[in-house]
């Protein structure tokens, strides 16, 4: 322990010398600081590293984990100890800085923007702005799943109303079956826990959801009947479906373009104009 303490030591000399605190030299007081760590004793680490160093235990765990981040065993004891050229020309201050990017990460955003050049103000912004810019684009493309989600739902329903009013009594039984299970399904969630609450309301609204299809399926079924003209009241029922359905997704736009983050509302947009498309086409 007083070998390592006191090459720490004069290390620390070094360092506090220095005109600018290399990443080298830092990985070398950082490798000696965790090989004497677990010499000391349990609890008493603080205490020892304010009797024997100027470093704050903040400080001394920073440098611990500047070697664990980029420390490379294989180079020599001055040499540029990081894995690689642009992160080895790094200061210890940008260093610790650049540990707020993922390690698989942090040596193309050194290079691409270019950070040895630049001060460790305009540093924490580039890294402020990458993450910002990282979670938005994470959040757009969570937004982007719920609406093609939303978009296959709708295509899904869609194809039951067709498969519903086309098929046999047997299919409407089954249809019927499914409104049962629903309502079952309804019944449990209502004794479940606060937790379940979500799953309740869905439930519920696809039970209501069911019961207009099976009442607009009989009214369309006796419309046919008197008209003789089945296809024409097939479309008059998937007209209503998806007007209501447009109507709806148009409130839910309005809602979006509100917020300040345009993002939902730029996702919604981009699905609308993506149906329009579509329709478009049948109309051709």
């Amino acid at each position: 322990m007083e070998t390592i303490t006191l090459e720490i030591q004069t290390l620390q000399t070094m360092h506090t010398k220095a005109m600018q605190i290399t990443l080298g030299l830092s990985i070398e007081i950082g490798r000696r600081l965790v090989e004497l760590k677990a010499k000391v004793r349990h609890g008493e680490w603080g205490a020892y590293i304010n009797q024997n160093f100027s470093y704050s235990r903040s400080t001394a765990n920073n440098l611990m984990r500047t070697f664990e981040e980029y420390g490379a065993p294989q180079q020599s004891m001055f040499g540029p100890e990081a894995n690689s050229q642009a992160l080895g020309n790094l200061s210890y201050t940008k260093a610790v800085q650049l540990l707020a990017i993922p390690a698989e990460e942090r040596e193309a955003f050194v290079e691409e923007n270019h950070v040895e050049d630049m001060s460790t103000r305009e540093l924490d912004k580039a890294i402020r702005e990458r993450n910002e810019a990282r979670a938005a684009a994470e959040h757009a493309a969570a937004d982007q799943r719920a609406a093609e989600q939303a978009r296959d739902k709708m295509a899904e329903d869609m194809k039951f109303l067709n498969i519903s009013l086309a098929g046999t009594q047997e299919e409407r039984e089954k249809a019927l079956q499914r409104v049962a299970r629903l309502e079952a399904e309804l019944d449990k969630a209502k004794e479940a826990e606060s937790k379940a609450k979500d799953k309740q309301k869905q439930a519920e609204a696809a039970v209501e959801e069911l019961k207009r299809s099976m009442e607009e399926q009989e009214k369309v079924a006796k419309k046919a009947a008197m008209s003789g003209d089945v296809e024409m009241a097939q479309f008059d029922a998937f007209y209503g479906q998806v007007k209501e359905m447009g109507n709806k997704m148009n409130d839910l736009l309005i809602k979006a373009r509100s917020r300040e983050d345009k993002t939902v509302a730029h996702v919604m947009e981009k699905a609308l104009r993506y149906l329009a498309e579509v329709f478009g086409r049948c109309a051709e």
